[in-house]
């Protein structure tokens, strides 16, 4: 009985509360679950925010790896202004290019030349038996949207370190344009811009050796325009400081050196590619030595150089394909005129007469890829020294010789892969007048880390 009062008294203690605490307990609820929504909808927008950022920073990858991409198969219809690089947007790319040889010579190359034409620059086959040939450095990235910098730093056999390239290229002006600046090699002729590397012979032409002293490098400037057209056409202008040879070091202020060259370039086909190029390049000489070891003595040139160069290169592979087979022929044709005061002897003598000079010199090569890693090359050089006069008091002493320069090369090489190489180089060199120098080349080139396109 009194358990029955009491569930009938708590009962109707129930039914008697106030109708307000209900409401208030479901106007808290109403409350939290709007803070709840609140929070939902805070965290939906910037995770929404995340998502987009994300987005868009792969989207800049894309465009990296796409621009290396293109790099890779760079060709004469490259993209314009955009350079060969394998760097991300965060790290440089380094690599390192190491070379050796082995070098067998009938001839003392102590005593190289090249008859009938002043002498320049690093010419020659090098030294005889093994030695550690130039070694190379290279670091390069895209600095920022608007910038590209690379550093090449060479390590030669005598162990110094030398700085062979070291510049700055636009990336974003558009319309076909970009702008070099620093220390590069020049976009005259066709070879002259390539790393000793990507040669396909142990050494520079004779022409190359006789004219730019084995490869032409400047400190200064240089504009390209690549035309928005089907078939390649670029245009180049530099301004540099011209103390390489042929040209010399001035200690004054200005230009020393001007450059111009133009290159074309088409498909035909799907089999064929060609390129062709015409350029200039002229320097200014100031009191340039050399030593005339025919007679003994060292003499200097103070004057103009001028010099106009010729290129073509030609390919073919079946269906553009070349892994299995494919050929190039490449050839340059030379044409210097200077003209000055030259001094003969001039620790003795030293006497002083104009002097002027035409000269001419070309190669052509033919590469031929048999079957996949396997290449078989021939190369012919020949020299012209052309008309040399040294004036009524120096031509006493100094004559002009009629003999023509020529070498005749052929070469054997393998590639494992894209970064070792191994190379035979058999040579038959005759520079001298009256001297037949056989040469033998053992050659490996291995490449170490990032590995940049090599031109077409």
């Amino acid at each position: 009985m009194f358990k029955c009062k009491f569930m009938v008294s708590g009962i109707t203690l129930m039914l008697g509360a106030p109708l307000s605490a209900f409401a208030a307990d479901n106007t808290d609820m109403l409350q939290i679950r709007d803070e709840i929504k609140a929070l939902r909808q805070n965290y939906e927008t910037r995770i929404e925010a995340l998502e987009q950022r994300l987005l868009r920073a792969e989207a800049i990858a894309g465009k990296s790896e796409i621009r290396a991409a293109q790099a890779e198969s760079s060709h004469a219809q490259a993209t314009p202004g955009t350079p060969p690089t394998a760097a991300n947007a965060f790290n440089p790319a380094i690599s390192l290019v190491l070379t050796g040889t082995y070098t067998n010579l009938s001839q003392d190359p102590a005593e190289y030349r090249i008859s009938g034409f002043m002498p320049g620059g690093e010419i020659g086959p090098g030294a005889r038996g093994f030695s550690l040939a130039e070694s190379e450095l290279i670091v390069s990235a895209n600095i920022d949207p608007n910038f590209y910098g690379h550093l090449t730093l060479a390590l030669s056999p005598e162990n110094t370190l030398g700085v062979e390239e070291a510049a700055i290229q636009t990336t974003s002006l558009g319309h076909g344009l970009s702008v070099k600046a620093g220390r590069f090699y020049s976009g005259i002729g066709y070879l002259n811009e390539q790393h000793a590397h990507a040669w396909d012979f142990v050494d520079a032409p004779l022409a190359y050796q006789a004219f730019l002293g084995r490869q032409y490098g400047n400190d200064g400037v240089q504009l390209k325009w690549v035309a928005p057209t089907d078939t390649f056409l670029e245009l180049g202008a530099e301004a540099g400081r011209g103390s390489n040879f042929p040209g010399t070091e001035r200690n004054k202020n200005g230009v020393g050196s001007y450059a111009l060259f133009a290159h074309l370039g088409d498909d035909a086909g799907t089999d064929h590619s060609w390129r062709a190029g015409l350029s200039w390049l002229h320097n200014t000489a100031k009191a340039r030595a050399y030593d005339d070891l025919d007679h003994g003595v060292s003499n200097a040139l103070d004057g103009s150089s001028k010099l106009w160069l010729a290129d073509f290169v030609w390919k073919w592979a079946p269906n553009g394909n070349a892994t299995s087979r494919n050929f190039k022929l490449q050839g340059e044709y030379f044409r210097r005129q200077e003209q000055g005061d030259l001094t003969f002897d001039t620790e003795n003598l030293a006497s002083i007469d104009r002097y002027t000079s035409a000269q001419s010199g070309w190669y052509l090569q033919g590469i031929y890829q048999f079957m996949p890693n396997w290449r078989l090359g021939l190369r012919t050089d020949r020299l012209d020294s052309g008309t040399v006069d040294y004036g009524a008091v120096n031509s006493a002493t100094l004559t002009t010789s009629a003999y023509k320069p020529t070498r005749n090369s052929l070469m054997l090489d393998y590639a494992s892969s894209e970064y070792s190489l191994l190379r035979l180089q058999l040579a038959q060199d005759k520079s001298r007048e009256g001297v037949t120098d056989n040469q033998i080349f053992l050659q490996y080139i291995m490449s170490l880390g990032a590995h940049g396109a090599h031109k077409f």
